[in-house]
């Protein structure tokens, strides 16, 4: 016993060593600091791996590719970005001026109270804010890759096969440079949503519930997720008296800031009235539809936006109808297909659309891939077209034309539909034994 504990132990001093070093070179994160964090991601990282009920070589692998990514991710946490020094940063100034979580009862930014909330804690730490940030995202890159797996698990694949997918989470550039270089939230409410799927694809249902709450409470763009409620319910993994655990969840989070003084209604509606801080363009740095050449001569971008919003709007319709037709044949794996159907189309079609949108898209490629390998140039579509956008942010100028990820993420879209209605249409073992004769052909 005590020598099957001997190499992890060591391993995880190891790791802990090396992050702490990492994290101590940075300005401003103090030896102290650094140590406490180096040891609670690398006890993040443990109870991960542990959850994934990983063994032998395939832990060993797994646990040097996962320790290498955060060490990787640790590298980054000095770089600032244009977003972190007009927005977060004196967003975090203000609530340390105001004491904090006091200062919740002023609308500041427009985030989400949640998220305001995680910043506020932050304040209270002699630890800068860009690397809080950073700190927290990687925390939630943790998280993604970890329902992930489990997802992989729960729909029929292997365990080498979740921890692969565990793995590649962690290494895929759009998560990696999302919260270790841009220090950016979309790991956050991407994996609280996913984490929601999972546990409603597990039967745990009001857990589930509450998982989406928290998501959408985080970041308006979980909706993209939230359609596929729809098929969960047809299906029984939801049932009608879970649904309130969502509404309840969200007002639980958003809490704080009335506790803080700000109205009620102020905060519940805090969505709708953030709406115009969308922006007036039909693009942003996105691989939408909009990227076409033919949006940009348009005059009637008004006219376009609203288009654009009732043909997501017909596509939801369409998977939801889809499903009522087919109710009796939902599967777990239709359900997924949906998943990344919905996160891959819903943007496509959207205006307004930012560059980083497409996060959903870029993990549930990785996670089809897991366990259908025929679908990995999914993987490379969804990552080319989402660099795409994020050089445009980092370097101010296109690599190549937007339209060129538009057409990759038109293509795994109609995969994803493929998939799903080949599930769904599939006969059954019945129907096929009743087609060949009364009897399945004999193994050969």
């Amino acid at each position: 016993m005590k020598r099957d504990l001997a190499l992890p132990l060591g391993a995880s001093a190891l790791f802990w060593a090396a992050a702490s070093a990492l994290l101590a070179r940075l300005p401003g994160f103090g030896v102290p600091g650094a140590l406490i964090a180096g040891l609670l991601v690398s006890l993040a990282l443990g109870l991960c791996l542990r959850a994934l009920k990983l063994e032998g070589r395939l832990l060993a692998l797994c646990a040097v590719l996962a320790a290498l990514a955060l060490l990787g991710r640790f590298l980054c946490f000095g770089r600032e970005t244009s977003d972190f020094t007009d927005f977060l940063l004196p967003w975090s100034r203000r609530l340390r001026e105001l004491g904090g979580l006091p200062g919740l009862g002023e609308e500041i930014g427009n985030y989400n109270v949640p998220y305001m909330v995680l910043l506020a804690l932050f304040t209270y730490l002699p630890i800068p804010a860009l690397y809080l940030i950073k700190l927290s995202g990687t925390f939630f890159d943790l998280l993604l890759a970890l329902t992930l797996g489990l997802t992989v698990c729960t729909l029929g694949g292997s365990r080498t096969r979740a921890g692969v997918c565990f793995v590649l989470t962690l290494l895929l550039p759009t998560v990696f440079l999302n919260s270790a270089s841009w220090g950016q939230c979309d790991s956050l409410y991407v994996s609280l949503a996913l984490l929601g799927l999972w546990l409603c694809l597990a039967s745990r249902p009001g857990w589930g519930m509450a998982a989406f709450g928290l998501s959408f409470a985080f970041k308006l763009q979980a909706v993209f997720l939230l359609p596929i409620l729809f098929p969960l319910l047809l299906a029984g993994k939801v049932k009608w008296f879970h649904l309130p655990v969502f509404p309840a969840v969200y007002v639980l989070a958003v809490s704080p800031a009335v506790l803080a003084g700000r109205k009620l209604t102020e905060v519940l509606l805090f969505y709708v009235s953030t709406a115009a801080t969308a922006g007036s363009g039909l693009n942003y740095n996105s691989p939408s539809m909009y990227s076409l050449l033919y949006f940009y001569r348009l005059a009637d971008t008004r006219g376009a936006a609203r288009a654009g919003i009732l043909a997501a709007a017909l596509l939801c319709l369409a998977v939801c109808l889809l499903f009522l037709l087919r109710r009796k044949r939902i599967t777990d794996k239709s359900i997924l297909y949906a998943s990344l159907l919905l996160c891959c189309g819903i943007p496509l079609l959207l205006p307004h659309m930012h560059e980083r949108y497409f996060f959903f898209c870029d993990v549930l490629t990785l996670c089809l891939s897991c366990l259908l390998p025929a679908a990995a140039p999914t993987v490379v579509l969804s990552q080319f077209a989402s660099l795409l956008g994020y050089h445009a942010y980092y370097y101010l100028r296109y690599l190549l034309p937007m339209r060129f990820g538009f057409y990759g993420l038109v293509l795994t879209a109609l995969l994803a539909a493929f998939l799903l209605t080949f599930e769904l249409f599939r006969p059954d073992t019945e129907t096929r034994q009743a087609l060949s004769g009364g009897y399945e052909n004999p193994q050969r």
